[in-house]
């Protein structure tokens, strides 16, 4: 392999976890304001499964061929003309150009140099590539969106897994008495993490086991037992339903107009300024980080079925490493 490739995961059409495999392509070079990161380990989401299958926000990247991947750790190789935030040498992290593609899951990849931010220094790369799309998307969501505050009731649905881990947090952090939905098996864990409440999904219906709750943060959606429709009942009147994954349909805004309360679609976005933010929660030791297992690039097909038969406890994470073993 020459300096001017690289390695990375490509997929030549839509499909399973199959469609992926590692091949030598092209290594980016900056663009003014741009950085070129070598990536040290890159995050998994289900936005990547939902891509890689056509799913995912009718074809987020078009047609294939592309690699997926928007969750980044690693250091700065190259600045381009313009750069000043950061340097050679510099460790980062960042969730780059989504929804546009970034191209993660490789070894190098070039963004705009605000939307990285250094690393936490308490964490390493592996760990750090867990975060941006799941804590941005969670901070955005809870702090921008819904503007929690300290007294509110806050229930996060599907709250062991990436976006839902950081969502308790997050809402825990800001003063919030938070209700959690996770399998039994997690509530220890999620009450550690800040949960005041845990309810197991599997064997009660969480609208029969809480009320009054000023923001319900779903990030499982209509698609699955209709969990949107269903978190209405829990809201007092005016609280604000944010529907993470599935955005508003028609049944739902009606839904939610009918019984007094709010409804508002979401789409995370870069955002280097809040990652610098949260780098100091977790270094301060305010928010900790769940990586389940980690995959080598040439395990991307595995880490997608891991992925996709659900129950993930926080994140999957690819990592450059050459070798066919997991973590």
């Amino acid at each position: 392999m020459s300096a001017d490739t690289m390695r990375a995961v490509v997929q030549d059409t839509f499909g399973g976890p199959e469609a992926l495999r590692v091949a030598e392509v092209a290594r980016p070079v900056p663009l003014p304001t741009e950085v070129l990161v070598r990536v040290h380990a890159a995050g998994i989401n289900p936005v990547d499964w939902k891509t890689r299958d056509g799913s995912g926000m009718a074809g987020l990247l078009g047609e294939p061929p592309f690699t997926l991947g928007w969750d980044v750790s690693g250091v700065v190789e190259e600045v381009g003309f313009g750069v000043t935030t950061l340097k050679a040498g510099d460790e980062v992290y960042g969730m780059p150009w989504f929804p546009r593609a970034a191209n993660a899951y490789a070894e190098y990849v070039t963004a705009p140099a605000r939307q990285f931010a250094r690393k936490p220094a308490t964490l390493d790369h592996v760990h750090a590539a867990a975060v941006p799309l799941a804590a941005l998307t969670a901070w955005q969501a809870v702090v921008d969106t819904a503007q929690v505050r300290a007294g509110q009731r806050v229930l996060v649905t599907a709250a062991a897994g990436g976006v839902g881990h950081f969502a308790v947090q997050f809402a825990r952090h800001l003063g919030a008495h938070v209700v959690a939905t996770a399998s039994a098996a997690r509530h220890p864990w999620l009450k550690e993490l800040g949960a005041d409440e845990v309810i197991d999904y599997t064997g009660t219906r969480f609208e029969d086991a809480t009320a009054g709750i000023d923001v319900v943060i779903d990030l499982v959606g209509d698609d699955h037992d209709l969990t949107s429709i269903r978190s209405l009942k829990v809201l007092r009147p005016g609280g604000l339903l944010v529907a993470v994954p599935a955005g508003v349909s028609p049944e739902l805004a009606a839904a939610a107009e009918a019984v007094g309360v709010r409804v508002t679609p979401f789409l995370v976005e870069p955002d280097g300024t809040a990652l610098t933010t949260i780098a100091a929660l977790i270094d301060a030791g305010e928010v900790a980080v769940e990586v389940e297992r980690t995959f080598p690039l040439e395990q991307a097909g595995a880490a997608h079925a891991r992925g996709e038969a659900g129950r993930t406890r926080g994140k999957l994470v690819l990592t450059t490493e050459v070798g066919p073993g997991a973590n």
